[in-house]
C-alpha cells in the first residue's frame, strides 16, 4: 500500500479512493473527491469533454486509518460546500473508484464500457451517463450561507534600480521599500443550493508559489500559465470553452471584482465584472522619468473594465449549447467578443463539439505593409470543431480550429492569429492483461496540416507513437515524426515593397522539412522513487533568428556580418532533454529534482543558436496534513538567473491559511539589466519577505 503525508491535490503515487458526485444529475459535470489512506484530500471538478480541473477546492473533513489488511476512510462533506439540486424525486449521480498503485489497478463500483475510459491517463468519455445514483435527498435543506474570507498580507521588498546620480561612481542601487500592508476581502453568498454570488476587494492573496520554469529560447508566441487565485477559481469550469475566450490571468491586479454563477434546471450561467488597475499602474521611476512620462501620461492610474457573460443550456442526455461574451475596455484599447458553442452526443460512442467566436476591436494593430502600428477598428473570427469516436480498441478524433488575422480576445488567451491548424488522431489500444509483465500497449497516428486564411501552408507533420505499459507504474513511449514548416516575413515585421526591404534577408519566406524522434521512460517502482526521462532530437528544424539574450546573440549569416541585419531564419539540429526525479524517504519528506535542456545547433554557420538549461530543486516536509515547510531553488542558464523560495504554511481547509516566506532573485555570472555589462558572481535583483493570512468565516443568513 502506498500512502504519504502529501499536500492537498498531490496524490500522485498514492493509493486513493475517488468519489464522483454529479449533484445535478445532468451527466455533464461532477465533483471529484479523492482521499489517500491517511485521509489527505484531493478535489476537483470533472466536465465531460474537458477532463478534471483540480484547481477547485471543497471545504470538507476526512480522516484515514491504516489497518492490517488495508485502510478505512471517513469523510464529512457539508452540503454548503456543494452546488446541488434537491427535492422530490431528485437523484445524484455517483461513481466510486479505488486505485491500487503497485498493481496499476483501478476498481470501479459501477460497471463501465471499456471504450469509455483510459485510467492510465485519467481520461474518460461519456463517463457520467454510466454512474449509479444516490436517492433519498428530498428533504435536504437549502439554507443560505455567507462566507467571508478576510486576507492580510505583509510584504517587505527590495530591488535594484538605476542610480539617480551615476556620476558618483555607481550605476545602480539596491533600494528597500517600506513595509507594505495589503488587506483584502472575499465574500461568497449562497443564494440557493445552486446559485452563488462572489465579490472581492483587492484580491491580492494570490499564489504563494512561483510558476514552473519553462523554456523561453526560440519561442515566437506567448506562454500559457494556469490561474491560481482562489476568487477566480470558484466556478471557473463554467467559463472554460474549447477556445480560451476567458483566461482570468489577463485580469492582473483588480481593485474589485464580482461574479454570479450557478445552475437552475437545464440552464448554467455566469457573470463576471472586474476593474483592473494593472494597465495604469506605473512605477515611480517611470512616472518621474521625463523621457518616459509623456508617452504614458494618458494611461497613468486608469483602470481597465472587464466583463464576462456565460450561458449554457443542456439538451437531451449528453448535449448542450452555450453562449459566451466578453468585454475589455481601457484607454485606446477596446475589445468585444461574442460566440456560441455546443456539444452533441451523436450516439454512445460519438461526440461532436464546436465553437464560433466573433470579435470587434478598436486598438493598435501592426500593419506589415505600412510597417507601423495603426489605431483602427478590426473584426475577427475564430472557430473550433472536433468529432471524436471511441470504441473498445480504437479512439479517433478530427479537430480543427482557426483564428483570422484581426481576431483579438483581450480577456482570453491566443497564441497565434491568421492560422488554421487541423489534426487527425487515431489510437489503437490493446486489451489489458493484468497478470502479464506487459499490461497493455497502444499505437497512435497523429497528422496535422496548418494553413493561413490566405490558404498558404504554414505547418504540417506526421507522427507515430507506440506506448508500452508495464507493471509497477512503468511505461515506455517512442515517437517518430516528420515536420514541414514555412515562415513568412510579415509574421516577423515589414512586408517588402518595391522601395522597401522586408523583414527577411533575401527572399520573403523560408521553409524546411525536418525529422526527429522522442523517447520517454517513466517508472514508479515504489512510493520512495519516481523517475521520468524524455529525450527529443530532430534534424533541420528552424532557428527563428530572434536572438536568445546576451549569452546567445543571433548566429545567422546575416547577423554575423551585421547584428542589425534583417531576420535570417535557418535550419539547425535540436536536442531537448527532460529529467524528473523524486525521492520520498519517509511519509513526510519529499525531494524532487527537475532538469530541462533545450539546445539548437545552426547548420549554415556551425554555431550554437541557444542552449538553455533549467534546474528546479524542491524539498517539502509535511509536519502534519495541514502544516508544511518547503524550499525551492530554480536556475535558468539562459537568463543566468537563480531564484529561491522558502515557505512555511498552515492550511487546514480552503479559505483558511497562514504563510510566511522569503523569495530571492539573483543573477549568477549574468548581465546588468541597466548597462548590459557582464557581471561575474552573484548579484541580487530583488527579494521579498512576506506573511499572508486568511480565515474562512461561514455564517448562516
Amino acid at each position: 500500500m502506498r500512502s504519504t503525508v502529501a499536500k492537498r491535490d498531490d496524490l500522485s503515487g498514492n493509493d486513493y479512493i475517488a468519489v464522483w458526485l454529479d449533484t445535478f444529475n445532468d451527466k455533464r459535470r461532477a465533483y471529484v473527491l479523492l482521499f489517500n489512506p491517511l485521509g489527505v484530500q484531493g478535489d476537483g471538478v470533472f466536465t465531460e469533454g474537458q477532463g478534471i480541473d483540480y484547481s477547485v477546492d471543497v471545504v470538507m473533513q476526512s480522516k484515514g486509518r491504516l489497518t492490517d489488511d488495508g485502510y478505512t476512510i471517513e469523510v464529512a462533506v457539508p452540503f454548503t460546500s456543494l452546488r446541488y439540486e434537491a427535492g422530490a424525486r431528485k437523484r445524484w449521480g455517483v461513481h466510486v473508484l479505488r486505485i491500487v498503485r503497485h498493481l496499476d489497478e483501478w476498481d470501479t463500483w459501477m460497471p463501465l464500457r471499456r471504450e469509455s475510459r483510459d485510467f492510465r491517463t485519467a481520461t474518460f468519455t461519456q463517463f457520467l451517463e454510466q454512474a449509479g445514483h444516490i436517492t433519498g435527498i428530498e428533504n435536504v435543506g437549502r439554507e443560505r450561507t455567507l462566507e467571508l474570507i478576510p486576507t492580510l498580507a505583509f510584504l517587505e521588498t527590495g530591488s535594484r534600480v538605476p542610480a539617480k546620480t551615476p556620476s558618483l561612481g555607481s550605476t545602480e542601487w539596491f533600494v528597500n521599500q517600506p513595509l507594505k500592508v495589503d488587506p483584502g476581502l472575499t465574500a461568497r453568498l449562497s443564494l440557493s443550493s445552486g446559485v452563488t454570488l462572489d465579490a472581492t476587494l483587492n484580491p491580492d492573496f494570490a499564489q504563494v508559489e512561483a510558476d514552473q520554469l519553462v523554456v523561453t529560447a526560440n519561442q515566437r508566441f506567448p506562454i500559457f500559465y494556469d490561474e491560481k487565485r482562489p476568487f477566480f477559481l470558484e466556478g471557473i469550469d463554467i467559463f472554460q470553452t474549447p477556445i480560451k475566450a476567458v483566461h482570468t490571468r489577463t485580469i492582473v491586479d483588480p481593485d474589485f471584482a464580482a461574479k454570479l454563477t450557478g445552475k437552475r434546471g437545464r440552464n448554467t450561467f455566469a457573470f463576471l465584472v472586474a476593474s483592473d488597475n494593472a494597465p495604469g499602474n506605473f512605477s515611480d521611476e517611470e512616472r518621474n522619468d521625463p523621457a518616459v512620462r509623456p508617452g504614458i501620461e494618458r494611461f497613468i492610474d486608469k483602470n481597465a473594465s472587464v466583463g464576462v457573460l456565460r450561458l449554457k443550456h443542456d439538451l437531451g442526455a449528453q448535449s448542450s449549447v452555450g453562449v459566451i461574451a466578453t468585454s475589455y475596455n481601457f484607454v485606446e484599447r477596446h475589445n468585444q467578443l461574442v460566440g456560441v458553442d455546443g456539444r452533441c452526443a451523436i450516439d454512445s460512442n460519438t461526440i461532436l463539439s464546436f465553437q464560433v467566436l466573433g470579435t470587434a476591436s478598436r486598438r493598435q494593430f501592426y500593419d506589415p505593409v505600412l510597417d507601423q502600428t495603426v489605431f483602427r477598428a478590426g473584426e475577427g473570427l475564430a472557430y473550433f470543431a472536433r468529432l471524436e469516436r471511441n470504441t473498445r480498441r480504437v479512439n479517433a478524433s478530427l479537430m480543427g480550429r482557426g483564428y483570422s488575422p484581426d481576431y483579438r480576445a483581450d480577456v482570453g488567451f491566443t497564441t497565434q492569429t491568421n492560422t488554421n491548424p487541423w489534426d487527425l488522431n487515431v489510437i489503437y489500444n490493446s486489451a489489458p492483461r493484468e497478470n502479464s509483465r506487459l499490461i497493455s500497449w497502444s499505437v497512435t497516428s497523429s497528422t496535422r496540416t496548418q494553413f493561413t486564411w490566405q490558404a498558404r501552408m504554414q505547418y504540417a507533420f506526421q507522427a507515430w507513437r507506440t506506448q508500452f505499459n508495464f507493471k509497477k507504474q512503468t511505461y515506455l513511449k517512442a515517437d517518430a515524426y516528420t515536420d514541414y514548416q514555412r515562415l513568412f516575413e510579415e509574421e516577423y515585421g515589414p512586408k517588402r515593397t518595391a522601395i522597401r526591404r522586408g523583414a527577411f534577408v533575401a527572399g520573403p519566406e523560408r521553409s524546411t522539412v525536418w525529422k526527429g524522434y522522442t523517447l520517454e521512460v517513466g517508472t514508479l517502482p515504489s512510493k520512495q522513487y519516481t523517475a521520468v526521462v524524455t529525450l527529443d532530437q530532430s534534424w533541420k528544424s528552424f532557428d527563428y533568428d530572434l536572438g536568445n539574450g546576451p549569452r546567445f546573440p543571433r548566429v545567422s549569416p546575416a547577423a554575423l556580418l551585421d547584428p542589425g541585419a534583417p531576420f535570417d531564419p535557418g535550419k539547425g539540429n535540436s536536442l531537448d532533454l527532460n529529467v524528473s526525479l523524486a525521492w520520498q524517504p519517509s511519509d513526510a519528506l519529499r525531494v524532487s529534482l527537475n532538469q530541462v535542456r533545450s539546445r539548437l545547433f545552426r547548420l549554415d554557420t556551425q554555431r550554437v543558436a541557444y542552449d538553455q538549461q533549467l534546474y528546479s530543486l524542491k524539498a517539502t516536509y509535511q509536519f502534519t496534513r495541514f502544516t508544511f515547510a518547503r524550499a525551492r531553488v530554480d536556475y535558468d542558464t539562459l537568463r543566468a538567473n537563480v531564484s529561491g523560495q522558502f515557505l512555511m504554511g498552515w492550511s487546514p481547509n480552503p479559505g483558511t491559511a497562514f504563510y510566511a516566506g522569503y523569495n530571492d532573485d539573483l543573477n549568477r555570472n549574468g548581465f546588468s539589466p541597466f548597462t548590459g555589462a557582464y557581471e561575474p558572481g552573484l548579484h541580487r535583483n530583488a527579494r521579498t519577505f512576506f506573511i499572508k493570512a486568511s480565515y474562512l468565516f461561514r455564517i448562516r443568513v
